[in-house]
């Protein structure tokens, strides 16, 4: 296993970051216990998890926490992330990043995962009707009372990423180290100016579904021999649709390399400047074991040029910042 300091801050994180959104819902209790301890032998220590997650909210933490609570120093090795801002009841407070619903999120997501700290603390979606110093207050709170380390963002913006960090800079709190965003050779959008606020604050930044919900998995391929399972069905099936062409050459292009498609896009994400680590969502055991091949799979330049073409980056003049990407 690979390892690196999650942005600017001094902690330690896995290069491959376990995601558990399956658990309790596709994945049942049993197996993502074992995923879970599989992740550990091969060490992945980051795991990242939400109050919004399972069959109901907090079902995901539940299993997370009852795998905590079999001892073995199962939370001692992890580096424990989750996250809040969804609805978890039906009251108007019981969403969002109201100082109120941040101190109820965080006790009931503690209770939930049997622990009296979370490592990383994100703010799943930013909250346009709450200000800053309420958030950063709340927050604060948190730290003080070490039931939160660090603090980190998920889907902001560039801009939010901005206000985030000149309000913590003014309360002289460290703010953000992470940003959590949506980021694959099919969306590329985040490289405008999620990455370069990322890298300019010092934020590690984690990208969510690195295969692009499994079209980048070798979906073409996994059609036509009949194993395909959610890849490009259901929200990913129109963006199959629209981008066929372009997955056909991708799976060409790893076929010709000798590799998997899904090691590939890891791959590639890993050797974006600036990214920690992309969040994997293994259901099987096997797909975790493959999922390490990503770390060896070294892109040279004429793969990564050649991506680039297949899988071109936003803007009319390509693989650069805004405002350079649409404007001289």
């Amino acid at each position: 296993m690979e390892y690196t300091r999650l942005g600017r801050s001094g902690l330690t994180v896995s290069r491959l970051v376990l995601g558990t959104m399956n658990f309790g819902s596709r994945t049942s209790e049993e197996d993502s216990h074992a995923l879970m301890d599989r992740a550990h032998e091969h060490g992945i220590t980051f795991f990242d998890t939400a109050n919004a997650y399972g069959e109901q909210p907090g079902g995901t933490e539940e299993i997370l926490g009852r795998w905590f609570a079999r001892g073995g120093e199962r939370r001692e090795r992890t580096v424990l992330a989750t996250k809040l801002f969804s609805p978890t009841g039906d009251g108007p407070n019981d969403r969002g990043l109201s100082a109120r619903h941040i101190r109820h999120a965080i006790d009931a997501s503690l209770r939930r995962l049997r622990t009296d700290h979370v490592d990383l603390y994100q703010m799943h979606h930013i909250d346009r009707a709450t200000p800053w110093d309420e958030i950063w207050s709340a927050f604060e709170v948190l730290h003080q009372q070490g039931k939160v380390l660090y603090f980190g963002s998920s889907n902001f913006a560039g801009w939010h990423l901005a206000q985030a960090q000149e309000a913590a800079a003014s309360r002289h709190f460290l703010g953000l180290v992470s940003e959590q965003s949506i980021y694959n050779l099919l969306s590329r959008w985040a490289e405008l100016e999620v990455l370069p606020a990322a890298r300019a604050y010092g934020l590690g930044v984690i990208p969510w579904s690195p295969l692009h919900g499994g079209i980048l998995s070798g979906v073409l391929r996994k059609q036509r021999d009949g194993s395909a399972d959610r890849s490009g069905t259901g929200l990913w099936a129109a963006s199959l649709t629209a981008h066929a062409d372009s997955v056909a050459e991708y799976e060409k292009l790893c076929a010709d390399l000798g590799e998997d498609p899904a090691h590939v896009g890891l791959a590639w994400l890993l050797a974006q400047d600036g990214v920690t680590g992309p969040v994997i969502g293994p259901r099987t055991a096997a797909h975790l074991d493959g999922s390490l091949r990503a770390l060896e799979l070294k892109l040279d330049a004429d793969t990564l040029a050649e991506l680039d073409r297949i899988f071109p980056a936003p803007g009319p003049n390509g693989a650069k910042p805004a405002p350079e990407a649409y404007a001289w």
